[in-house]
Protein backbone atom coordinates (compact mmCIF):
# COMPACT_ATOMS: atom_id res chain seq x y z
CA UNK A 1 0.00 0.00 0.00
CA UNK A 2 0.96 3.76 -0.73
CA UNK A 3 2.94 5.28 1.79
CA UNK A 4 0.05 7.91 3.27
CA UNK A 5 0.37 11.04 5.78
CA UNK A 6 -1.17 10.68 8.74
CA UNK A 7 -2.76 13.35 10.78
CA UNK A 8 -1.99 12.93 14.57
CA UNK A 9 -0.33 13.87 17.90
CA UNK A 10 1.64 16.18 17.00
CA UNK A 11 2.49 15.60 13.66
CA UNK A 12 1.99 17.40 10.30
CA UNK A 13 -1.71 18.77 10.15
CA UNK A 14 -4.12 20.36 12.41
CA UNK A 15 -1.97 19.20 15.85
CA UNK A 16 -3.07 20.60 18.89
CA UNK A 17 -0.48 23.56 18.66
CA UNK A 18 -1.73 24.59 15.57
CA UNK A 19 -2.13 28.49 15.26
CA UNK A 20 -5.40 29.95 14.15
CA UNK A 21 -3.23 30.79 11.11
CA UNK A 22 -2.28 27.67 10.24
CA UNK A 23 -6.06 26.76 10.21
CA UNK A 24 -7.02 29.14 8.29
CA UNK A 25 -4.02 28.32 5.35
CA UNK A 26 -5.40 24.93 5.99
CA UNK A 27 -8.50 26.27 5.41
CA UNK A 28 -7.95 28.30 1.81
CA UNK A 29 -6.06 24.99 0.58
CA UNK A 30 -9.00 22.92 1.22
CA UNK A 31 -11.80 25.54 0.23
CA UNK A 32 -12.30 24.23 -3.49
CA UNK A 33 -12.49 20.84 -2.25
CA UNK A 34 -14.84 21.92 0.56
CA UNK A 35 -17.19 23.67 -1.77
CA UNK A 36 -17.13 20.67 -4.27
CA UNK A 37 -17.80 18.08 -1.46
CA UNK A 38 -20.73 20.41 -0.24
CA UNK A 39 -22.58 20.18 -4.14
CA UNK A 40 -21.59 16.82 -4.17
CA UNK A 41 -23.44 15.59 -0.99
CA UNK A 42 -26.60 17.08 -2.31
CA UNK A 43 -26.20 14.15 -4.85
CA UNK A 44 -24.90 11.00 -2.92
CA UNK A 45 -25.34 8.85 -0.33
CA UNK A 46 -25.23 9.29 3.48
CA UNK A 47 -25.67 13.65 2.97
CA UNK A 48 -28.56 14.88 4.68
CA UNK A 49 -28.57 18.65 3.50
CA UNK A 50 -30.90 20.20 5.52
CA UNK A 51 -29.10 19.21 9.18
CA UNK A 52 -25.91 19.76 8.03
CA UNK A 53 -23.12 21.53 10.40
CA UNK A 54 -22.53 25.15 8.65
CA UNK A 55 -19.59 25.42 5.95
CA UNK A 56 -16.25 25.61 6.76
CA UNK A 57 -13.25 23.75 8.89
CA UNK A 58 -13.68 22.06 12.00
CA UNK A 59 -14.46 24.61 14.47
CA UNK A 60 -11.64 26.04 16.24
CA UNK A 61 -11.49 25.14 19.92
CA UNK A 62 -14.94 25.87 22.11
CA UNK A 63 -13.85 23.81 24.81
CA UNK A 64 -10.56 22.52 26.31
CA UNK A 65 -9.07 20.47 24.10
CA UNK A 66 -7.12 18.06 26.43
CA UNK A 67 -6.09 17.16 29.95
CA UNK A 68 -9.58 17.00 31.36
CA UNK A 69 -10.51 14.50 33.97
CA UNK A 70 -11.73 11.04 31.92
CA UNK A 71 -15.16 10.81 31.71
CA UNK A 72 -16.68 7.53 32.16
CA UNK A 73 -19.93 6.17 30.18
CA UNK A 74 -23.39 6.10 31.92
CA UNK A 75 -23.75 2.68 32.87
CA UNK A 76 -27.13 0.99 32.39
CA UNK A 77 -27.48 -2.64 34.53
CA UNK A 78 -29.88 -5.81 34.59
CA UNK A 79 -32.64 -6.19 37.09
CA UNK A 80 -34.18 -9.67 37.96
CA UNK A 81 -32.14 -11.14 34.89
CA UNK A 82 -33.27 -8.69 32.39
CA UNK A 83 -31.35 -5.51 30.78
CA UNK A 84 -34.01 -3.89 29.04
CA UNK A 85 -33.07 -0.41 27.30
CA UNK A 86 -33.07 1.71 24.37
CA UNK A 87 -30.28 3.19 22.27
CA UNK A 88 -31.02 6.10 19.53
CA UNK A 89 -28.94 6.61 16.66
CA UNK A 90 -29.07 9.93 15.01
CA UNK A 91 -26.56 12.71 14.34
CA UNK A 92 -25.26 14.99 17.12
CA UNK A 93 -22.46 17.72 18.01
CA UNK A 94 -19.47 16.32 19.61
CA UNK A 95 -16.67 18.32 21.15
CA UNK A 96 -13.79 16.15 20.89
CA UNK A 97 -9.69 17.14 21.17
CA UNK A 98 -10.95 21.44 20.45
CA UNK A 99 -13.20 20.52 17.85
CA UNK A 100 -16.75 20.64 17.49
CA UNK A 101 -17.99 17.85 15.45
CA UNK A 102 -21.29 16.32 13.50
CA UNK A 103 -21.18 12.73 13.91
CA UNK A 104 -23.32 9.44 13.79
CA UNK A 105 -24.06 8.87 17.23
CA UNK A 106 -25.50 6.64 19.61
CA UNK A 107 -27.53 8.92 22.42
CA UNK A 108 -25.97 12.10 21.21
CA UNK A 109 -22.71 11.12 22.35
CA UNK A 110 -20.58 8.69 24.16
CA UNK A 111 -22.80 5.30 24.45
CA UNK A 112 -23.71 3.68 27.74
CA UNK A 113 -22.13 0.85 29.60
CA UNK A 114 -24.66 -2.01 29.62
CA UNK A 115 -23.95 -4.52 32.45
CA UNK A 116 -25.14 -7.99 33.09
CA UNK A 117 -24.47 -11.56 33.92
CA UNK A 118 -24.78 -14.55 32.20
CA UNK A 119 -28.20 -16.47 32.50
CA UNK A 120 -29.49 -12.71 32.06
CA UNK A 121 -30.87 -11.50 29.09
CA UNK A 122 -30.38 -8.24 26.93
CA UNK A 123 -33.20 -6.26 25.58
CA UNK A 124 -32.96 -3.11 23.61
CA UNK A 125 -35.01 -1.32 21.23
CA UNK A 126 -33.64 0.51 18.72
CA UNK A 127 -34.42 3.30 16.65
CA UNK A 128 -33.00 4.65 13.75
CA UNK A 129 -32.96 8.58 13.75
CA UNK A 130 -30.47 9.45 11.17
CA UNK A 131 -32.11 10.58 7.91
CA UNK A 132 -32.96 8.70 4.95
CA UNK A 133 -30.46 7.33 2.58
CA UNK A 134 -29.93 8.55 -0.38
CA UNK A 135 -28.47 6.78 -2.84
CA UNK A 136 -29.59 3.24 -4.25
CA UNK A 137 -28.09 -0.47 -3.20
CA UNK A 138 -25.18 -0.60 -5.75
CA UNK A 139 -25.04 -3.25 -8.40
CA UNK A 140 -22.14 -5.07 -6.35
CA UNK A 141 -24.00 -4.70 -2.67
CA UNK A 142 -20.25 -5.68 -1.05
CA UNK A 143 -18.86 -2.00 -1.81
CA UNK A 144 -19.72 0.48 0.82
CA UNK A 145 -23.26 2.20 0.42
CA UNK A 146 -26.04 3.78 2.07
CA UNK A 147 -24.53 4.70 5.24
CA UNK A 148 -27.70 5.52 7.63
CA UNK A 149 -28.26 1.97 7.52
CA UNK A 150 -27.46 0.03 10.55
CA UNK A 151 -28.05 -2.89 12.96
CA UNK A 152 -25.85 -3.89 16.09
CA UNK A 153 -23.50 -6.67 17.02
CA UNK A 154 -22.53 -8.23 20.44
CA UNK A 155 -19.02 -8.48 19.64
CA UNK A 156 -17.74 -11.74 21.55
CA UNK A 157 -20.68 -12.96 22.92
CA UNK A 158 -21.50 -16.88 22.59
CA UNK A 159 -25.13 -16.28 22.10
CA UNK A 160 -27.54 -16.93 19.22
CA UNK A 161 -26.71 -15.15 15.77
CA UNK A 162 -30.62 -15.65 14.58
CA UNK A 163 -33.88 -13.90 14.82
CA UNK A 164 -33.86 -11.01 17.19
CA UNK A 165 -30.55 -11.85 18.90
CA UNK A 166 -27.04 -11.28 17.30
CA UNK A 167 -28.20 -11.05 14.15
CA UNK A 168 -25.84 -8.80 11.95
CA UNK A 169 -27.64 -9.64 8.78
CA UNK A 170 -30.86 -7.45 10.15
CA UNK A 171 -31.62 -4.30 8.05
CA UNK A 172 -32.30 -1.31 10.65
CA UNK A 173 -33.48 1.47 8.18
CA UNK A 174 -33.76 5.32 9.11
CA UNK A 175 -36.87 6.37 10.39
CA UNK A 176 -37.81 2.75 12.33
CA UNK A 177 -37.39 1.48 15.73
CA UNK A 178 -36.38 -2.29 16.41
CA UNK A 179 -36.22 -4.86 18.84
CA UNK A 180 -33.41 -6.89 19.91
CA UNK A 181 -33.17 -9.35 22.41
CA UNK A 182 -29.92 -11.67 23.49
CA UNK A 183 -29.83 -13.98 25.82
CA UNK A 184 -26.69 -15.20 27.16
CA UNK A 185 -26.15 -19.06 28.32
CA UNK A 186 -25.81 -19.36 32.00
CA UNK A 187 -22.08 -20.77 31.70
CA UNK A 188 -20.88 -17.39 29.70
CA UNK A 189 -17.65 -16.15 29.96
CA UNK A 190 -17.62 -12.95 32.12
CA UNK A 191 -15.43 -9.45 31.31
CA UNK A 192 -15.23 -7.29 29.02
CA UNK A 193 -17.03 -7.14 25.56
CA UNK A 194 -18.51 -4.41 23.49
CA UNK A 195 -21.37 -3.52 21.01
CA UNK A 196 -21.07 -1.56 17.83
CA UNK A 197 -23.06 -1.49 14.24
CA UNK A 198 -22.33 -4.17 11.79
CA UNK A 199 -24.62 -3.85 8.73
CA UNK A 200 -22.36 -4.10 5.61
CA UNK A 201 -21.68 -1.01 3.97
CA UNK A 202 -22.32 1.11 6.65
CA UNK A 203 -20.63 -0.15 9.28
CA UNK A 204 -17.24 1.84 8.89
CA UNK A 205 -18.21 4.97 8.53
CA UNK A 206 -20.58 4.29 12.01
CA UNK A 207 -17.67 2.97 13.82
CA UNK A 208 -15.39 5.53 12.76
CA UNK A 209 -17.70 8.03 14.15
CA UNK A 210 -17.70 6.48 17.53
CA UNK A 211 -20.66 4.54 17.61
CA UNK A 212 -19.49 2.21 19.62
CA UNK A 213 -19.78 0.90 23.52
CA UNK A 214 -18.83 -1.11 26.14
CA UNK A 215 -20.57 -4.52 27.63
CA UNK A 216 -19.48 -5.85 31.03
CA UNK A 217 -20.41 -9.34 31.86
CA UNK A 218 -19.96 -9.10 35.27
CA UNK A 219 -18.69 -11.93 38.03
CA UNK A 220 -14.99 -12.39 37.07
CA UNK A 221 -12.41 -12.37 39.42
CA UNK A 222 -15.69 -11.72 42.20
CA UNK A 223 -13.15 -14.34 44.66
CA UNK A 224 -10.24 -12.37 43.76
CA UNK A 225 -9.91 -9.59 46.56
CA UNK A 226 -7.31 -7.82 45.12
CA UNK A 227 -9.34 -6.98 41.70
CA UNK A 228 -12.52 -7.11 43.20
CA UNK A 229 -11.53 -4.25 45.69
CA UNK A 230 -9.89 -2.31 42.75
CA UNK A 231 -11.77 0.88 41.17
CA UNK A 232 -12.84 0.24 37.62
CA UNK A 233 -12.88 2.38 34.33
CA UNK A 234 -14.23 1.73 30.82
CA UNK A 235 -11.98 3.33 28.53
CA UNK A 236 -12.61 2.97 24.81
CA UNK A 237 -9.92 3.33 22.70
CA UNK A 238 -11.03 5.23 19.21
CA UNK A 239 -9.17 6.92 16.01
CA UNK A 240 -11.15 10.35 15.83
CA UNK A 241 -11.68 11.31 11.95
CA UNK A 242 -13.27 14.07 10.09
CA UNK A 243 -13.07 16.18 7.20
CA UNK A 244 -13.47 19.76 5.99
CA UNK A 245 -17.01 19.57 7.38
CA UNK A 246 -16.20 18.15 10.81
CA UNK A 247 -18.15 15.41 10.01
CA UNK A 248 -17.52 11.83 8.75
CA UNK A 249 -20.18 11.51 5.98
CA UNK A 250 -19.19 8.91 3.68
CA UNK A 251 -16.98 5.89 3.10
CA UNK A 252 -14.09 8.46 1.31
CA UNK A 253 -13.51 10.06 4.64
CA UNK A 254 -11.91 6.95 5.62
CA UNK A 255 -9.94 5.15 2.76
CA UNK A 256 -7.57 5.14 1.35
CA UNK A 257 -6.07 5.26 5.38
CA UNK A 258 -5.43 8.82 5.19
CA UNK A 259 -7.60 9.78 7.98
CA UNK A 260 -6.63 9.77 11.30
CA UNK A 261 -5.91 13.01 13.49
CA UNK A 262 -5.64 12.31 16.32
CA UNK A 263 -6.69 8.92 19.41
CA UNK A 264 -8.77 9.19 21.93
CA UNK A 265 -10.18 7.63 25.26
CA UNK A 266 -13.92 7.66 26.07
CA UNK A 267 -14.51 10.62 23.12
CA UNK A 268 -11.74 12.71 24.60
CA UNK A 269 -7.92 13.44 23.82
CA UNK A 270 -5.44 12.98 26.39
CA UNK A 271 -7.87 13.17 29.21
CA UNK A 272 -6.33 12.73 32.52
CA UNK A 273 -6.65 9.43 34.96
CA UNK A 274 -6.34 10.31 38.79
CA UNK A 275 -4.41 7.84 41.05
CA UNK A 276 -3.76 7.57 44.63
CA UNK A 277 0.33 6.40 45.11
CA UNK A 278 0.25 2.53 45.47
CA UNK A 279 -3.52 2.38 44.36
CA UNK A 280 -4.72 -0.25 42.09
CA UNK A 281 -7.02 0.43 39.21
CA UNK A 282 -8.68 -2.18 36.79
CA UNK A 283 -8.73 -0.90 33.50
CA UNK A 284 -11.21 -2.37 31.16
CA UNK A 285 -9.66 -1.10 27.59
CA UNK A 286 -12.04 -1.61 24.51
CA UNK A 287 -10.37 -1.92 21.16
CA UNK A 288 -12.60 -0.18 18.94
CA UNK A 289 -10.60 2.01 17.27
CA UNK A 290 -11.60 1.36 12.95
CA UNK A 291 -8.10 0.88 11.31
CA UNK A 292 -5.52 0.37 13.64
CA UNK A 293 -3.28 -1.05 16.24
CA UNK A 294 -2.14 0.58 19.22
CA UNK A 295 0.56 -0.78 21.31
CA UNK A 296 -0.03 0.89 24.55
CA UNK A 297 3.30 2.12 27.26
CA UNK A 298 2.28 3.88 30.12
CA UNK A 299 5.48 5.64 31.87
CA UNK A 300 7.69 4.17 34.15
CA UNK A 301 4.33 1.96 34.98
CA UNK A 302 3.78 -2.32 34.03
CA UNK A 303 0.33 -2.99 32.56
CA UNK A 304 -0.63 -6.27 34.35
CA UNK A 305 -3.01 -8.39 32.20
CA UNK A 306 -5.62 -10.58 33.98
CA UNK A 307 -8.16 -11.05 30.86
CA UNK A 308 -8.22 -11.02 26.81
CA UNK A 309 -11.46 -10.66 24.71
CA UNK A 310 -13.49 -11.15 28.16
CA UNK A 311 -12.11 -14.30 28.85
CA UNK A 312 -10.17 -14.51 31.93
CA UNK A 313 -5.89 -15.94 32.65
CA UNK A 314 -5.02 -18.39 34.87
CA UNK A 315 -1.80 -15.93 35.56
CA UNK A 316 -0.89 -12.12 35.07
CA UNK A 317 0.30 -11.37 32.40
CA UNK A 318 3.05 -8.48 33.48
CA UNK A 319 4.09 -6.54 30.38
CA UNK A 320 5.77 -3.24 29.74
CA UNK A 321 3.54 -2.75 26.25
CA UNK A 322 0.35 -3.82 25.50
CA UNK A 323 -0.64 -4.38 21.65
CA UNK A 324 -4.33 -3.62 21.37
CA UNK A 325 -5.55 -4.54 17.31
CA UNK A 326 -9.43 -3.40 16.00
CA UNK A 327 -12.05 -5.67 17.88
CA UNK A 328 -9.93 -6.67 20.61
CA UNK A 329 -10.30 -6.25 24.56
CA UNK A 330 -7.32 -5.94 27.31
CA UNK A 331 -8.29 -5.77 31.54
CA UNK A 332 -5.47 -4.48 32.76
CA UNK A 333 -4.30 -3.72 36.49
CA UNK A 334 -2.40 -0.58 36.72
CA UNK A 335 -0.68 -0.03 40.16
CA UNK A 336 0.21 4.13 40.65
CA UNK A 337 4.11 4.66 41.48
CA UNK A 338 4.79 7.64 43.59
CA UNK A 339 3.15 11.26 43.13
CA UNK A 340 3.84 12.89 39.42
CA UNK A 341 2.01 13.04 35.74
CA UNK A 342 3.02 10.29 33.88
CA UNK A 343 2.30 9.43 30.01
CA UNK A 344 -0.11 6.96 28.47
CA UNK A 345 0.92 6.53 25.04
CA UNK A 346 0.17 4.74 21.83
CA UNK A 347 4.06 3.65 20.58
CA UNK A 348 5.29 2.97 16.87
CA UNK A 349 4.32 -0.16 15.25
CA UNK A 350 4.53 -1.38 12.33
CA UNK A 351 1.34 -3.44 11.23
CA UNK A 352 2.24 -3.37 7.33
CA UNK A 353 1.56 0.87 7.59
CA UNK A 354 2.63 2.82 10.31
CA UNK A 355 -0.39 2.98 13.27
CA UNK A 356 -0.79 6.08 14.74
CA UNK A 357 1.23 7.15 17.37
CA UNK A 358 0.94 9.94 19.98
CA UNK A 359 -0.55 10.63 23.35
CA UNK A 360 -4.11 8.60 24.77
CA UNK A 361 -4.07 10.12 28.28
CA UNK A 362 -2.11 10.99 31.20
CA UNK A 363 -2.46 9.14 34.61
CA UNK A 364 -1.98 11.67 37.70
CA UNK A 365 -1.03 10.20 40.83
CA UNK A 366 -1.25 12.58 43.72
CA UNK A 367 -2.45 12.58 47.33
CA UNK A 368 -2.69 10.56 50.41
CA UNK A 369 -1.10 7.21 49.25
CA UNK A 370 -3.63 4.17 49.31
CA UNK A 371 -1.51 1.07 49.69
CA UNK A 372 -2.59 -1.94 48.05
CA UNK A 373 -1.66 -5.37 46.58
CA UNK A 374 -1.61 -6.92 42.81
CA UNK A 375 -3.16 -10.84 42.94
CA UNK A 376 -0.46 -13.69 43.31
CA UNK A 377 -2.22 -15.99 41.66
CA UNK A 378 -5.73 -16.37 39.35
CA UNK A 379 -7.83 -18.64 39.25
CA UNK A 380 -8.57 -21.83 37.36
CA UNK A 381 -9.73 -19.87 33.44
CA UNK A 382 -12.68 -20.76 32.55
CA UNK A 383 -12.44 -22.37 29.23
CA UNK A 384 -10.61 -25.80 28.91
CA UNK A 385 -7.63 -26.22 26.69
CA UNK A 386 -9.02 -27.88 22.90
CA UNK A 387 -6.34 -30.99 22.62
CA UNK A 388 -4.93 -32.60 19.48
CA UNK A 389 -7.47 -35.82 19.96
CA UNK A 390 -10.57 -33.17 20.73
CA UNK A 391 -9.82 -32.27 16.42
CA UNK A 392 -12.58 -33.03 14.33
CA UNK A 393 -11.32 -31.31 11.22
CA UNK A 394 -9.36 -28.75 9.54
CA UNK A 395 -9.84 -25.95 6.78
CA UNK A 396 -7.64 -23.06 5.34
CA UNK A 397 -8.60 -19.47 4.71
CA UNK A 398 -6.82 -17.16 2.77
CA UNK A 399 -7.13 -13.12 3.68
CA UNK A 400 -6.21 -11.74 0.07
CA UNK A 401 -5.94 -7.87 -1.49
CA UNK A 402 -5.65 -6.26 -4.94
CA UNK A 403 -4.58 -2.68 -4.93
CA UNK A 404 -3.85 0.37 -7.41
CA UNK A 405 -1.40 -0.62 -9.71
CA UNK A 406 2.20 1.26 -9.56
CA UNK A 407 1.59 1.61 -5.51
CA UNK A 408 -0.09 4.83 -5.88
CA UNK A 409 -2.92 5.76 -3.64
CA UNK A 410 -6.41 5.89 -5.39
CA UNK A 411 -9.60 6.33 -4.76
CA UNK A 412 -11.16 3.02 -2.78
CA UNK A 413 -13.23 1.48 -5.69
CA UNK A 414 -9.99 0.52 -7.02
CA UNK A 415 -9.25 -1.50 -4.08
CA UNK A 416 -10.88 -5.55 -3.72
CA UNK A 417 -10.39 -7.02 -0.65
CA UNK A 418 -11.44 -10.99 -0.28
CA UNK A 419 -10.95 -13.96 1.68
CA UNK A 420 -10.57 -17.07 -0.33
CA UNK A 421 -10.31 -15.01 -3.69
CA UNK A 422 -13.89 -13.88 -3.40
CA UNK A 423 -15.34 -10.49 -2.08
CA UNK A 424 -18.21 -11.28 0.58
CA UNK A 425 -21.82 -12.09 -0.85
CA UNK A 426 -24.80 -11.69 1.57
CA UNK A 427 -26.31 -13.99 -0.65
CA UNK A 428 -23.61 -16.94 -0.56
CA UNK A 429 -22.60 -19.38 2.45
CA UNK A 430 -18.64 -19.77 2.37
CA UNK A 431 -18.32 -22.37 5.27
CA UNK A 432 -20.44 -24.70 6.34
CA UNK A 433 -19.50 -27.08 10.05
CA UNK A 434 -21.44 -29.28 11.65
CA UNK A 435 -23.03 -28.74 15.31
CA UNK A 436 -20.81 -30.04 18.23
CA UNK A 437 -17.28 -29.93 15.47
CA UNK A 438 -13.95 -28.80 16.92
CA UNK A 439 -11.76 -27.75 14.27
CA UNK A 440 -8.59 -26.32 13.36
CA UNK A 441 -8.01 -23.22 11.25
CA UNK A 442 -5.15 -21.98 9.49
CA UNK A 443 -5.48 -18.25 8.77
CA UNK A 444 -2.86 -17.50 5.79
CA UNK A 445 -2.51 -13.51 5.07
CA UNK A 446 -1.10 -13.18 1.16
CA UNK A 447 -1.95 -9.56 1.37
CA UNK A 448 2.30 -8.00 1.33
CA UNK A 449 1.20 -4.46 2.61
CA UNK A 450 -0.66 -5.35 5.91
CA UNK A 451 -1.49 -7.24 8.79
CA UNK A 452 -5.13 -8.24 9.10
CA UNK A 453 -7.36 -8.87 12.12
CA UNK A 454 -9.34 -11.97 12.23
CA UNK A 455 -12.82 -12.09 14.16
CA UNK A 456 -15.30 -14.66 13.96
CA UNK A 457 -18.87 -14.53 15.47
CA UNK A 458 -20.46 -16.44 18.38
CA UNK A 459 -17.75 -18.94 19.58
CA UNK A 460 -14.38 -17.82 21.05
CA UNK A 461 -11.18 -19.83 20.10
CA UNK A 462 -7.59 -20.62 21.24
CA UNK A 463 -4.68 -19.01 19.56
CA UNK A 464 -2.04 -21.59 18.64
CA UNK A 465 0.60 -19.82 16.04
CA UNK A 466 0.87 -16.57 15.16
CA UNK A 467 3.72 -16.24 12.14
CA UNK A 468 5.17 -19.80 12.08
CA UNK A 469 5.52 -18.79 16.12
CA UNK A 470 3.82 -21.47 18.16
CA UNK A 471 1.83 -19.51 21.12
CA UNK A 472 2.90 -21.34 24.92
CA UNK A 473 -0.38 -20.00 26.99
CA UNK A 474 -2.75 -20.13 23.77
CA UNK A 475 -4.76 -17.94 25.10
CA UNK A 476 -8.80 -17.89 23.79
CA UNK A 477 -9.45 -14.36 22.07
CA UNK A 478 -12.38 -13.84 19.42
CA UNK A 479 -9.95 -11.40 17.51
CA UNK A 480 -5.94 -12.28 16.46
CA UNK A 481 -3.66 -10.75 14.34
CA UNK A 482 -2.63 -12.27 10.90
CA UNK A 483 1.01 -11.10 9.86
CA UNK A 484 1.46 -9.89 6.63
CA UNK A 485 3.75 -12.49 4.87
CA UNK A 486 7.02 -10.37 5.88
CA UNK A 487 6.03 -11.34 9.72
CA UNK A 488 5.28 -14.60 9.09
CA UNK A 489 1.67 -14.69 7.08
CA UNK A 490 -0.46 -16.81 8.78
CA UNK A 491 -2.19 -17.67 12.05
CA UNK A 492 -3.31 -21.10 13.46
CA UNK A 493 -6.66 -21.07 15.50
CA UNK A 494 -8.85 -23.76 17.32
CA UNK A 495 -12.76 -23.58 18.11
CA UNK A 496 -15.42 -25.62 19.77
CA UNK A 497 -18.76 -24.80 17.42
CA UNK A 498 -21.25 -25.35 20.17
CA UNK A 499 -24.91 -24.23 21.07
CA UNK A 500 -26.07 -22.37 18.56
CA UNK A 501 -27.07 -22.80 14.74
CA UNK A 502 -27.50 -20.30 11.95
CA UNK A 503 -25.15 -17.98 10.21
CA UNK A 504 -22.38 -15.68 11.35
CA UNK A 505 -19.62 -13.96 10.17
CA UNK A 506 -16.03 -13.86 10.13
CA UNK A 507 -13.83 -11.29 8.86
CA UNK A 508 -10.67 -8.98 9.25
CA UNK A 509 -11.71 -6.35 11.78
CA UNK A 510 -10.09 -3.39 10.01
CA UNK A 511 -13.38 -2.38 9.43
CA UNK A 512 -12.37 -0.74 5.58
CA UNK A 513 -11.07 -4.12 4.84
CA UNK A 514 -14.43 -5.67 5.53
CA UNK A 515 -16.57 -2.95 3.71
CA UNK A 516 -14.02 -3.48 0.71
CA UNK A 517 -15.08 -7.40 0.60
CA UNK A 518 -13.10 -9.28 3.43
CA UNK A 519 -15.58 -11.27 5.05
CA UNK A 520 -17.46 -14.47 4.97
CA UNK A 521 -20.69 -16.37 6.20
CA UNK A 522 -20.32 -19.49 8.22
CA UNK A 523 -23.19 -21.42 8.79
CA UNK A 524 -23.80 -23.79 11.80
CA UNK A 525 -26.08 -26.87 11.09
CA UNK A 526 -27.59 -29.42 13.05
CA UNK A 527 -27.57 -33.08 11.73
Amino acid sequence: MAKVQRFFGTSRGLGPHASRRGVLQAGLAIGTLALGRRAALGQSGGAHVHHMPELGLAKLPVVPAMDQPLVEPEGRRSANGVLSTSLRCAYAYRDIGGFRLYLRSYEGGLAPTLRMKPGETLKIRLTNDFPPNRDLVPSNPSYPHQFNNTNLHFHGAHCSPSGIADNVMRLMEPGKSYDIEITLPADHTRGTYWYHPHFHGSADVQVASGMVGAIVVEGDFADVPEIAQARERVMLLTEVVFDAFSMIEDFGTLFPETATRFLAINGQRRPTIDMRPGEVQRWRLVGSQYQDNMLLELDKHRLNVIAYDGIQLGAVQEMKQLLIAPGQRADVLVQAGGPGTYELNAMPYDQGHESPTGPLGRVVVAGEPLPMKLPAALPKPPLETIRDSEITGRRTLVFGATEPQNNVAGHWQEYTFTVDGKIFDPARIDQRVRLGAVEEWTIRNTHRHDDHMFHIHTNPFQVIEIGGQPQADRTWRDTVIVPRPAAGGSTVIRSRFLDYTGVFMMHCHMMNHEELGMMQAVEVYKD
